[in-house]
């Protein structure tokens, strides 16, 4: 059985939830990243913001990135995967939700993300096609 733990990518950083979403932006600018998980003092995963969320929901609202926190936007209850969960199951979950980076829980820490090209990998190129077009699939129509 393939599990997350197979396909994951590892030595994921997360972001403080203190930490501004300036400090968010350039962590992903150096490690080339368009998503950081968001982890509590507690070392809990809380939410992942992305390089969109930052744009869209902070530069766009004419918001401070130096002010404004990481915890602002990684708001809800997060998505996630046991580490010795099935391919299957993670495929299921991001499909369900429509997320494209599920993070890989163990002992609730983080210990990966399974992205898109993780994926990719480890699936066949027709249950990859089906997968990311239910990831993809709008959920409400656009007019």
């Amino acid at each position: 059985m393939t599990t997350a733990r197979n396909v994951m990518h590892f030595g994921v950083q997360c972001i403080g939830e203190n930490e501004s979403l300036l400090t968010a932006a350039r962590m992903m600018r150096d490690l080339s990243v368009g998503s950081l998980p968001v982890c509590g003092e507690d070392d809990r995963l809380k939410g992942i913001i992305t390089d969109r969320d930052i744009i869209i929901k902070c530069v766009a609202a004419g918001k401070d990135c130096a002010e404004v926190k990481a915890r602002d936007l990684a708001q809800g209850t997060p998505v996630w995967i046991d580490a010795d969960a099935d391919l299957d199951q993670a495929l299921q979950t991001m499909e369900e939700h429509q997320i494209r980076r599920l993070p890989v829980l163990e002992n609730h820490r983080l210990v990966g993300v399974i992205s898109e090209a993780d994926l990719a990998a480890h699936l066949s190129e027709s249950k990859l096609a089906e997968a990311v077009s239910r990831i993809y699939a709008e959920s409400t129509p656009r007019l």
